[in-house]
């Protein structure tokens, strides 16, 4: 059950109707959305729902047990870690068993020896990813004495399986999310015309945008032939305006549909594509798994304390649980730690360039910042090559002779392609560059009313006529 689907559009109708019966009666509207969202995560494969409900009932059992000992005591630290250790067993098992098998199948061949394949085929359940990050930070916060356990486990149910973020974020905090769980929400117009806006935002990114662009990227990264340099470059450039538009559409319509009903869920992206360098690029790329990884990885390991090594350590294995986080695959992991490294040089560097390319006057620094903000779009699009590309036959097609002019001629990249693209990169610049100068991410509500209704004619507009309706789900479900 995808967002840009009529199931979704029917089911969410209804529990939208059920959500304002029951408004304020918390028990009974809690009930009703737990039971919404296991129908909704059901609806995928119902035989991984009951993983999602042993998720629950795990931790929350472990985080009350927590608490019966005081900050501290040593009682506590075995909780924690049996709850970590739980969770990312279940994880790697779901996400990482098909990957070691191939992986010690193809060391085993490469060393002359002859292993059979393990017949097993682990299916992985969508969204276990982000459920789980969930939940562990959780149990991490109740031993850190952030928060007290919840006693509740409607609640806390609730809290891990809320529909609207479930399958691909943004990943919640209990801190953030369970106080507003546990009392009631209002039902207001403010609230169900800022959805309304978000839901509609999505969509567009999704299905005019990102879907469309998609045909682009397509035709480079899973064509049979070489492409010529350009063409490369072409695709790359796509892949970075489709994932950006399909990952954030899905964020915008998931923080839409809780905003209806009251429920306010974290900005998961800020203009990550303005980022100057590649700490500015994280502070704006998929925010909650950042954060998360700052907050209970980087900082944990020692964080910017330390000896230089042990900072450019604790970057390099932090980017690199990133980058498996994302799959298993191990051009995943060389995207990690391809981004640890660009984290590294520049923090390496930072000092020279603050004390040389450091401007006063208006006009030099703004050229200077649009000069960053174009060459860091390169570095992130590489690290999208390795993202995209699969495996490693893929990526070397895709870079065969690109410093040289291949003797053919090119034929990915059609003119319409170019269009395509062209027209879709103007409108998300626009856009991007209209948030950035007005430093408001909601300022279309600042708009006069006039003003406002024309830009939603024309959303709903291109989404009747220029809506890609077969474009399928959201790159990220597969993480």
């Amino acid at each position: 059950m995808t967002f840009n689907s009529l199931h979704f559009v029917l089911f969410f109708a209804i529990v939208f109707a059920l959500f304002c019966q029951l408004r304020n009666r918390l028990i009974a509207r809690n009930v009703m959305l737990l039971l919404a969202s296991w129908y909704f995560y059901g609806a995928w494969d119902a035989r991984f729902l009951g993983l999602l409900i042993g998720t629950q009932i795990f931790d929350y059992t472990f985080a009350r047990l927590m608490e019966r000992h005081p900050i501290g005591d040593v009682r506590r630290k075995r909780f924690v870690i049996g709850s970590c250790v739980v969770n990312l067993s279940v994880l790697g098992f779901f996400k990482y068993c098909n990957f070691f098998i191939d992986s010690f199948v193809q060391l085993t061949t490469s060393m002359g020896l002859q292993v059979d394949r393990p017949v097993l085929n682990v299916v992985l359940p969508v969204g276990i990813s982000f459920y789980t990050f969930q939940s562990m930070s959780y149990v991490i916060d109740v031993y850190r004495g952030h928060l007290r356990a919840e006693k509740n486990p409607l609640h806390f149910g609730l809290f891990v399986a809320f529909f609207p973020q479930l399958v691909a974020g943004p990943i919640e905090r209990a801190t953030h999310l369970l106080p507003q769980i546990k009392s009631r929400t209002e039902l207001t117009w403010g609230n169900i015309h800022h959805g309304f806006w978000l839901i509609s935002l999505g969509i567009f990114k999704k299905i005019v945008l990102a879907d469309n662009v998609s045909r682009v990227s397509h035709a480079v990264f899973d064509a049979s032939g070489t492409p010529m340099w350009w063409e490369t470059v072409i695709g790359v450039w796509a892949f970075a305006i489709q994932i950006y538009c399909d990952f954030s559409a899905y964020s915008d319509i998931a923080r839409g549909v809780a905003r209806m009903m009251g429920f306010d869920l974290m900005r998961n992206f800020d203009l990550p594509y303005l980022a100057v360098n590649p700490s500015d690029f994280w502070r704006r790329w998929h925010i909650s798994l950042s954060t998360w990884l700052r907050d209970y990885l980087y900082i944990p390991l020692g964080g910017n304390r330390g000896s230089t090594f042990k900072i450019y350590r604790n970057l390099m294995l932090t980017m690199l649980l990133g980058g498996l986080w994302h799959g298993a695959t191990w051009l995943f992991i060389l995207w990690g730690l391809y981004h640890g490294a660009l984290l590294c040089i520049h923090r390496a560097l930072k000092p020279t360039l603050d004390k040389y390319l450091t401007f006063r006057r208006a006009p030099q620094a703004a050229l200077w910042t649009v000069i960053r903000i174009v060459v860091f779009f390169q570095f992130t699009c590489f690290g999208w090559l390795l993202f995209r590309a699969g495996t490693f036959e893929n990526m070397r097609r895709m870079l065969t002779d690109f410093f040289a002019t291949p003797d053919k001629t090119p034929g990915l990249v059609s003119p319409a392609h170019l269009l395509t693209l062209g027209v879709i990169a103007t409108v998300l610049f626009a856009a991007q560059w209209f948030k950035y100068k007005s430093a408001n991410h909601d300022v279309i509500f600042k708009m006069p009313v006039l003003v406002r209704a024309v830009v939603y004619a024309l959303m709903i507009l291109g989404i009747l006529v220029f809506g890609e309706y077969g474009g399928g789900e959201f790159i990220y479900f597969q993480f």
